[in-house]
């Protein structure tokens, strides 16, 4: 069992450390949720099917990323508070590549 150190800054601009599994087949979502980096009910309420984009989160570190998914661009077009760097944190697969990711976490929807 090899884990991953993932830093995730929070919606109130707290920083939290996150050490994650590569062997479970979570996603960045997943861990945050276990976690609890955000209140219930305002992460992942999709379940993780890139329909909701409440996970969305920016990138801040240099790692390669798997391409986006039509489905992922599909929700980040309808998303608020999009960047260039957003990504949906559900379709973000838990891997020995993501050590030392660094994201933020995009603004709940109003």
């Amino acid at each position: 069992m090899q884990d991953v150190t993932i830093t995730v800054m929070d919606r109130e601009g707290v920083s939290h450390e996150l050490l994650a599994p590569t062997d479970m087949n979570m996603n960045l979502m997943e861990v945050m949720k276990s976690y609890e980096i955000a209140p219930e009910g305002t992460i992942g309420i999709c379940g993780g099917m890139a329909m909701c984009a409440s996970c969305q989160c920016y990138i801040e570190s240099d790692h390669k990323l798997a391409k986006k998914s039509d489905e992922e661009e599909a929700m980040l077009a309808e998303a608020f508070f999009v960047k260039e760097n957003s990504r949906l944190g559900c379709q973000i697969h838990i891997d020995p590549n993501l050590n030392g990711l660094k994201v933020t976490l995009a603004p709940a929807e109003e």
